[in-house]
Formats: structure tokens, C-alpha cells, sequence
């Protein structure tokens, strides 16, 4: 053994004492644990163990034992059990690394450089092997006192963040990860439901869909929708007609509501989740959500959104619609149908001469051909802004 782990061996209480005492210091979840003398204790003797055997082992180039990783995935179960969260969890892993690298520096002297490349080595190894084994035990802890509801929405906030542990956790829920999701939020327009209310939504989709589900943001649902196959462009199909599912139920749940969607590749969420959320706030505003819209659908509008003249001038042009018989419905009925006049005229119940007056007063008010190219163009993107409630707020 080298001078550097007889070093640390001499370190080995202090450092694990000084390591409960970040841990306390840092995480109130270990506060909380460390409160209680069993749990001090416990605390305590997992760092010095854990230290010992870190030293012991990479003396000797030797990889943890079966039985060292049932020991750490003993002690993760228990700080799962006692509800420990999982961000504590995360940090305390952060920590645990961080102090490590802080105690062989401590430790090292002038002629250990072999030494220290020996310890760094076998930590970047054999390190991951032990906080899976720890962050194993601990989501199995966490099995006794979270239910179901609860562990999807962390599963959830695990892919989109993209943390390693997600694929334990999923196995765990019996939940396969596929290649590739249709991320899908939906924006409730009346505003946030309570904690209570975003729970029991949660726990009734379960139900029905049974896929990773959270709010993102308190009036922001997102669905992980799989695709089928490798290609998400080709899988998309079901993926959207699920997700569509899923979010009228959100909208019966919880009012209207606007539905944006990206395709991603697993462990790689946190840019599609970016831009659902984007496309969601360019969508319309629907008590009953006719689809789920993705850039193709709204990319006029997240462009007009960026440009404040463009939208400026927009909104002014509403304000003209505004003036006019049902104009703004009348004018998203007509491009819904692709600018069909008799399917329109159906769609809205009215006679077609009725269609007909109100796309020539839309044309008196704002100089524009409804039926143009310039037409679609233009009061397309008005109409789909408006009925996004872009400009709710504004006079």
C-alpha cells in the first residue's frame, strides 16, 4: 500500500466525520435524519465503511464485491424508506464525489502522483458500479412510501432531465424505454390547479395511460408519449393520436387548454421538451383539443411571436376582426376546411350566402382577400394567435 492510502487511511474518521457534516449542512432531508441518534449513527458508519473499502480496494486494483454493492444498496433502500427525496439523493451523490477528490488532494504528498492516478482511475471506474448499487436500493426504498402516481411524475422529471437513474426506475414501474417520445405538454388556459387537483389528474390518466406523466410547470401537463420504431418521424402517427387522448382528457379534467408537441430521442428530452412548451404557447386555446400541434403547424406564428412590429401589427389587424359577426371563428372554421366552402358552411350551421357575407366583411375591414395566398398567409396566423390568447392581457 502507498503512502497515499496509508494517508487516507490515517484521514478516514475525520473525512467521513466531515462528510455527515456537509451532508447535514447542505441537504435538509439529512438535517432532518441526522436529528435522530440512530440515524447520526448510521449516517456515520456508511461514510467510514464506505471509505475504508474505497481504500482497501483500489490498493489493490481489486472491483467492489457482490456483497459491498448489497451493502450500499441496503443503506440507499433505508434512506428511500425514511423518504429521503430524490433531489437529495442526486446532491448527495454530488457531494459524496466532490469530497473525494477533495480528500486525495488532502492527502497526496510530493512523490504520490503514481498513487493519486491509481485512486483517480479506480474511482472513475468503479464509482458508477457503487451509486448504482446505492441508487437502486434507494428507488426500492422509496417503493414502501410513494405510490405509483408519484413515481411516475419522477420518471418523468428523470427523462427529461436525462438522468442515468431513469432506466432503474422505469424498469421498476415496468415501464420500457423506447428510442424515441413524442414530448407533448398542454397549457391550461384558466390558470394553475391546486397541488391536489394536478395529483388526482395524474392518478386518473394513470388509468387509462399508462406513460410517463407530470406538470412541468403548475398549469403545464407533459405527456411522454413512446414511438414505435427507431425513426420518431415514422412512428409519430400513433404517437400523436395517443397523445391526443391524453390530452383531451387533461382539457375535461382541467378546462381549455393548448397542445404542443416535439419528438426526441431518450436522454436527450430537455430541447423538445424546450420546444413543445414553445409550440404550445403559439397553439390554440380549445375546450376539446382538435390535435396535437407541432412546429409545422404553428411555425408562422412562433415566428411572428419573436418579432414584436410583426406582432404588433398583427394584433392591430384584430382589433378590426373584432368589429365583424363571429369573424375570427368564422375565419378558423374556413381554414380548418381548407377553404371549403359547403364543408365550412356545415361545419358552422350556417347558410353558405351567410359564409359568404361574413368573408366579404372580413375582406371590407382588413383589405385582405380571406381565399388568397396572401389571405391565408396573413389572417391564418391572426386568427391562430388570437384564439392562443396571445394578446389576452393587452388593450
Amino acid at each position: 500500500m502507498g503512502s497515499l492510502f496509508r494517508a487516507l487511511r490515517r484521514r478516514l474518521d475525520a473525512n467521513a466525520r466531515r462528510a455527515v457534516e456537509v451532508y447535514t449542512n447542505e441537504l435538509a432531508d439529512y438535517r432532518s435524519l441526522a436529528a435522530e441518534t440512530r440515524g447520526s449513527a448510521a449516517m456515520l458508519d456508511f461514510a467510514v465503511n464506505l471509505r475504508r473499502r474505497t481504500i482497501e480496494l483500489a490498493a489493490d486494483e481489486q472491483p467492489f464485491t457482490e456483497q459491498d454493492h448489497a451493502y450500499m444498496s441496503s443503506v440507499g433502500a433505508t434512506r428511500g424508506e425514511v423518504g429521503v427525496s430524490l433531489a437529495s439523493q442526486r446532491q448527495v451523490l454530488l457531494l459524496h464525489a466532490n469530497l473525494t477528490l477533495r480528500e486525495i488532494h488532502e492527502a497526496a504528498g510530493p512523490n504520490d502522483l503514481s498513487d493519486v492516478m491509481c485512486m483517480l482511475g479506480w474511482v472513475a471506474c468503479h464509482g458508477l458500479t457503487a451509486q448504482d448499487a446505492y441508487t437502486h436500493g434507494f428507488l426500492k426504498g422509496q417503493e414502501r412510501f410513494l405510490p405509483v402516481a408519484a413515481r411516475i411524475q419522477m420518471l418523468a422529471g428523470l427523462l427529461v432531465t436525462g438522468e442515468p437513474a431513469a432506466a432503474q426506475l422505469a424498469r421498476e414501474l415496468d415501464l420500457p424505454l423506447p428510442d424515441h417520445y413524442l414530448v407533448t405538454v398542454a397549457r391550461v388556459a384558466a390558470g394553475p390547479p391546486d397541488e391536489r387537483c394536478r395529483d388526482e389528474v395524474v392518478k386518473t390518466l394513470l388509468t387509462d395511460h399508462y406513460l410517463p406523466l407530470t406538470w412541468h410547470e403548475p398549469d403545464e401537463f407533459v405527456a411522454l408519449v413512446p414511438c414505435d420504431g427507431a425513426d420518431p418521424i415514422d412512428g409519430q402517427a400513433p404517437a400523436r393520436s395517443r397523445a391526443l387522448s391524453v390530452m383531451r382528457a387533461v382539457a375535461e379534467l382541467c378546462g381549455p387548454c393548448s397542445v404542443g408537441a416535439a419528438p426526441g430521442r431518450v436522454r436527450a428530452l430537455a430541447d423538445p421538451v424546450a420546444l413543445a412548451r414553445r409550440v404550445c404557447q403559439a397553439a390554440p386555446v380549445e375546450r376539446v383539443p382538435s390535435q396535437v400541434y407541432g412546429v409545422a403547424d404553428v411555425f408562422v406564428e412562433l415566428g411572428a411571436a419573436q418579432l414584436p412590429q410583426v406582432d404588433q401589427w398583427l394584433r392591430e389587424l384584430t382589433w378590426r376582426l373584432a368589429s365583424g359577426p363571429d369573424l375570427v371563428s368564422t375565419l378558423d372554421c374556413y381554414y380548418r376546411n381548407d377553404m371549403n366552402r359547403m364543408r365550412t358552411a356545415v361545419a358552422l350551421r350556417v347558410h353558405p350566402r351567410t359564409l359568404d357575407y361574413r368573408l366579404r366583411r372580413v375582406r371590407e375591414l382588413v383589405g385582405i382577400e380571406p381565399g388568397s395566398t396572401r389571405g391565408v398567409r396573413v389572417l391564418s396566423t391572426a386568427v391562430t394567435r388570437i384564439l392562443a390568447e396571445a394578446w389576452r392581457d393587452s388593450r
